[in-house]
């Protein structure tokens, strides 16, 4: 099937999907769930041999980590399709409600986009999230994942689609686009007379490409250069402890610290205790003067460091003067997405949460946390770093838009 008929035909399922009641909508994503669990020998089986091509590809460590399917990423996948099942249904929620003094009662109403087209790279747990994000805001799916995770990607959608069929709805409203070439990329992106709204997920040349050159309104979910900024007021074991965390639990995600900043006041107490800890996972350390001063086997940083999204077990540091001076160097720096700071300073972390402009903010824990999961939304369609219509962990919510609905008794305007 080419491209165009693809498209044509998940714009005509749309407001069949937009019937669906949200008791028959959760009762399929439970279904959905158990089957994943239920098929998960093939689902692995397709994810061994795209890990095998990954391995011959020479692929980074944290990029394969991304890819890389195992008993407990599909129960976790089939866990976040249970969850937003549960989760209350947006569509059809007044929003806002009120009365003209002609006798109008106007309600603000939120309503699904329609079609949704998300292009992404190496992330075969995309592939259920979206499509149970989008399912329960009555929204359909078009879906155009990388080479590097076709087949585990086409079996996950066999799956899915196979439960849509069993429960009487078209299969249409889960599209994969089966060709990976970026051609084909190219030319989804023009296809904004049957797709309502277009998110890509991956890299940085992925998300400019999409922005640049799409026709379809675009989410933009930017990578993330991460920042944690250790004030003078520090919990120093607390300190270790969330960057070690940020840094290491999965190196290859978005929402790992990437960069530290260090007051000057506490570098010494720091840096020995952390780069210590450190050493447990073989992190590399690029730092400036006064932190190559401290640490003997430190790198030199260079600026191109300190922009840097690694997705590997490497970390900048910077030492800072002030609160401001590490806010003013996180604003320069960082991609909008997840920052933090460790302290005991209430006004330092206020000023922190006010001055610092990313999606999501933390005060004394982990940037880990930035996740749709984490967050309650069951799962994501992404993370958005821009600030139009939806930022941060993007749940339910943010994949429906709204209408107004009018009720009169006979008005007509003078």
């Amino acid at each position: 099937m080419n491209l165009e008929q693809l498209c044509k035909n998940a714009a005509a399922v749309k407001y069949e999907m937009q019937t669906l009641s949200t008791e028959k909508k959760n009762q399929v994503l439970c279904r959905c769930a158990e089957a994943l669990v239920r098929r998960q020998g093939e689902i692995l089986e397709a994810n061994e041999k795209d890990m095998l091509r990954a391995a011959q590809k020479k692929m980074l460590q944290g990029l394969q980590d991304r890819l890389k399917l195992n008993a407990v990423r599909i129960e976790g996948m089939a866990e976040g399709l249970n969850q937003i099942a549960a989760l209350p249904d947006p569509v059809g929620e007044v929003m806002e409600q009120f009365d003209r003094p002609n006798g109008l009662h106007i309600e603000k109403c939120r309503v699904p986009i329609g079609v949704i087209g998300i292009i992404y790279e190496a992330r075969p747990n995309v592939t259920a999230d979206a499509f149970g994000l989008c399912f329960k805001t009555g929204n359909v799916v078009i879906l155009k994942g990388g080479s590097d995770a076709f087949c585990s990607n086409q079996k996950i959608v066999e799956v899915l689609r196979g439960v849509l069929m069993d429960n009487g709805i078209s299969a249409d409203v889960l599209s994969m686009i089966e060709d990976t070439s970026r051609e084909t990329a190219a030319e989804f992106m023009k296809m904004h007379k049957f797709v309502n709204l277009l998110i890509p997920r991956g890299g940085a040349g992925l998300i400019r490409s999409v922005v640049e050159n799409s026709t379809i309104p675009v989410i933009e979910t930017g990578t993330g250069n991460c920042h944690i900024y250790v004030d003078e007021e520090a919990d120093i074991d607390m300190a270790v402890s969330i960057i070690f965390n940020a840094k290491t639990q999965r190196i290859g995600v978005c929402n790992a610290c990437e960069s530290l900043v260090v007051h000057e006041k506490v570098k010494d107490a720091l840096l020995p205790k952390l780069a210590e800890k450190l050493r447990e996972k073989q992190v590399e350390i690029r730092g400036d003067e006064q932190v190559c001063a401290v640490l003997s086997d430190c790198v030199p940083a260079t600026k191109e460091d300190y922009g840097t999204e690694y997705l590997d077990y490497i970390l900048s540091i910077k030492t800072a003067g002030s609160v401001e001076e590490a806010i003013a160097h996180i604003n320069r720096y960082n991609t909008g997405h997840s920052e933090a700071i460790i302290t005991e300073n209430k006004s330092h972390a206020e000023k922190f949460l006010r001055e610092v402009d990313a999606a999501c903010v933390y005060v004394n824990a982990s940037t880990r946390f930035t996740d749709g999961f984490e967050f309650g939304f069951g799962a994501e369609i992404g993370i958005s770093t821009q600030m139009l219509h939806a930022r941060g962990p993007m749940g339910l919510k943010e994949l429906t838009s709204y209408k107004y609905q009018i009720y009169g008794d006979g008005q007509i305007r003078c």
